[in-house]
C-alpha cells in the first residue's frame, strides 16, 4: 500500500541530521516536525521570523498569534528566537539552512520544481519557495505521486510555472523515493513503499528513471 501522509512525513524525517537547521514547507512537510528522532537536535526555521519552532499545540491550547509561514498555529521552545522576516530570508539566502523539505505540484526528472501557482487558480502566493530552493543547501520534495486526476506529478518537464531549476536532490512520494542524478540524465529509483511494485511506479511515472542496484523496499 502507498504511504499515508503521516508515513510520508515519517520517511522524510529520515533526511534530518543532528544539528541541522531545517525549513519545512506547507502541507505534508509540516508533519515532519512530529517525527524528529528522539535525541536528535533539529532547529526549525520559518520565513515569518521564527527560529526554533515547537510541536503543534493540543486542541484548546492554540495561540492565534503564534503561527508558522503556512498560518498554522505552533508552539515555542525555551530556545525559540524571533526576528524580522528580512532577517529570516537573510538566513535562507545566505546559505545558513541545511535542508528544506517542500511540497510540490510537479517535479521534473532534471530537478526542476513547480510548487507556487496554477494559472487561473487562486493560490496563497509563492511565499518563500523561490528563496528556499535557491539558498538552502539541500532540497527534498515530499508529495503524492499523482494528482487528483491520476496524472503523474513526476514528469519529464514541468508544465506549471517553475519555482526553481535543477534544485531538487530527492523526491519522496507515496509510492517510492527517487534521487535526481547529478549529471541531469534523469532519476534513480532507490526505495519502494511497502507493498508497492516496480511496475506500478513505472506505470505512474512520466519521467525517465533507472533502478538502483541497491533498490530496497521500506519496512
Amino acid at each position: 500500500m502507498p504511504w499515508t501522509r503521516d508515513q510520508l512525513a515519517e520517511r522524510a524525517a529520515k533526511e534530518l541530521q543532528d544539528g541541522f537547521y531545517v525549513n519545512l514547507g506547507i502541507g505534508i512537510p509540516t508533519l515532519v516536525a512530529n517525527y524528529i528522532p528522539a535525541g536528535m537536535t533539529v532547529t526549525l526555521q520559518s520565513e515569518n521570523g521564527m527560529l526554533g519552532m515547537g510541536p503543534f499545540p493540543y486542541a484548546g491550547e492554540e495561540d492565534a498569534d503564534l503561527i508558522n509561514a503556512g498560518k498554522q498555529t505552533i508552539t515555542e521552545l525555551d530556545e525559540t528566537s524571533y526576528f524580522s522576516s528580512a532577517d529570516s530570508f537573510a538566513m535562507i539566502r545566505g546559505g545558513h539552512i541545511n535542508l528544506s523539505i517542500l511540497g510540490a505540484m510537479e517535479v521534473a526528472e532534471n530537478g526542476d520544481i513547480a510548487n507556487w501557482m496554477i494559472p487561473g487558480k487562486l493560490v496563497k502566493g509563492m511565499g518563500g519557495a523561490m528563496d528556499l530552493v535557491a539558498g538552502v543547501k539541500r532540497v527534498v520534495v515530499v508529495m503524492e505521486h499523482a494528482n487528483k486526476h491520476g496524472q503523474s506529478k513526476v514528469l519529464k518537464a514541468c508544465t506549471l510555472p517553475l519555482t526553481g531549476t535543477r534544485v531538487v536532490e530527492r523526491i519522496i512520494t507515496d509510492l517510492c523515493v527517487f534521487d535526481v542524478k547529478k549529471d541531469g540524465s534523469g532519476l534513480e529509483l532507490i526505495e519502494l513503499a511497502p507493498g508497492v511494485a516496480l511496475d506500478e511506479v513505472e506505470a505512474k511515472t512520466e519521467a525517465a528513471f533507472t533502478v538502483s542496484p541497491a533498490l530496497k523496499t521500506a519496512a
